[in-house]
């Protein structure tokens, strides 16, 4: 039950004062998931569902390399996690990279973490993996999920 997080994982979290039930709402439309995931990037393709496609579009990186990952849902459980691929598309991965989203109740509320995983399955060095994806997590999409919740 759930994926398994290795050691070569960019982590972030918030708690959020708001069931794992209504967090869960945010996840479960394209439009709701867009308002907040898709911000600082583009959200461009969300299926709600285990094989359902997610399509990210984060622009350019510094070199001019475009910045577009897709892949399939892998885990969709409800009040618990989304786990989706994401290959960075015009590269040659040997496998792609995992974002998961995890919910936990905690203290009435939800501790929301966000992994960006999977870098051993890349190909190459993970601990460099690692490094270049660590500096491009904010606490952005966090914090506008947070907000949409408090509104």
């Amino acid at each position: 039950m759930g994926s398994e997080i290795g050691p070569f994982a960019v982590r972030r979290s918030i708690w959020i004062d708001a069931t794992p039930a209504r967090v869960w709402e945010e996840f479960e439309t394209f439009e709701r998931m867009a308002d907040w995931y898709g911000t600082r990037h583009t959200l461009v393709q969300y299926e709600p569902a285990v094989g359902g496609r997610v399509e990210t579009d984060a622009g350019a990186h510094e070199n001019g390399e475009r910045l577009r990952f897709a892949g399939a849902v892998r885990v969709f459980e409800p009040r618990r996690e989304l786990t989706f691929e994401q290959q960075w598309l015009d590269h040659s991965w040997a496998a792609p990279a995992l974002v998961t989203i995890r919910l936990t109740p905690v203290r009435g509320g939800t501790l929301v973490e966000l992994f960006h995983h999977g870098f051993e399955r890349l190909g190459g060095d993970p601990g460099e993996h690692l490094r270049g994806f660590e500096n491009g997590w904010t606490m952005t999409q966090l914090e506008a999920l947070r907000g949409r919740l408090a509104a």
